[in-house]
């Protein structure tokens, strides 16, 4: 049986004695496909941080497996203006991904390159290589971006409200994108997202948020749930 990557147990998080999310109990487990849901304010950006480690509890615990504190985690966060700007080569973004391996080492390895290029063919942007990354469109940012996360780690991609500012049609191609990861290859995804039509669609599990967990369980579960008809509206129905 496989232990969760990620185990929270009635964990709190907060910042100055003001707890913005209240007893999380969850598991991300190896192959999962975990969307947190929820109103702008509920919560979802504070959790993330705290699944990230970049905040620690005020209350509970977090249990990270062993697996995913050797592998790591494959971040992709929101894009902030400055960041779609950035003046390097999308084979340069990618590369990034891997400096938490090189350690003290000057240059990436041969291996490392070679992570670089088999991440641009898995997203199919190995033609987009030595393009400028402003240069792209807001979908093959995205790729660019998953392929980076994938040169950290392979085992749990973490997605910070991802489809923000893309159309339509470039979302379901980014939806269509993480889902191949997760179902063919076994990538671990936990995504925020307010688009909770999208998400009912993608996702294996829900984790409705507005300070506390109004809901944490299986997609057709979620459905019948009093939180799950008010925010789905009886459209996915």
């Amino acid at each position: 049986m496989n232990r969760p990557l990620i185990k929270c147990e009635h964990v709190d998080f907060g910042y100055e004695n003001y707890d913005v999310v209240k007893d999380v109990s969850m598991e991300i487990e190896p192959g999962d496909y975990l969307c947190i849901v929820g109103e702008n304010g509920s919560g979802k950006s504070t959790l993330m941080k705290g699944l990230l480690g970049l905040l620690k509890p005020t209350g509970g615990t977090i249990t990270v497996s062993d697996e995913l504190k050797r592998s790591g985690v494959g971040y992709l966060p929101q894009q902030t203006p400055a960041q779609k700007d950035f003046p390097a080569t999308v084979r340069e973004v990618v590369l990034s991904g891997c400096l938490k391996k090189r350690g003290n080492m000057p240059f990436y390895s041969a291996a490392e390159k070679r992570l670089a290029e088999k991440n641009m063919e898995r997203l199919g942007i190995t033609d987009l290589q030595n393009s400028c990354y402003r240069d792209l469109s807001g979908g093959q940012k995205q790729r660019a971006l998953i392929a980076r996360a994938l040169c950290a780690t392979d085992r749990l991609l973490i997605l910070d409200e991802p489809i923000t500012g893309l159309d339509p049609s470039t979302t379901q191609d980014f939806y269509r994108t993480v889902r191949h990861l997760n179902r063919d290859e076994n990538v671990a995804v936990l995504m925020t997202s307010h688009d909770i039509q999208n998400a009912v669609h993608q996702a294996k599990k829900i984790l409705h948020l507005k300070q506390n967990v109004l809901f944490y369980g299986p997609v057709d579960e979620y459905r019948d749930t009093p939180a799950g008809r008010e925010f789905l509206g009886g459209a996915d129905r």
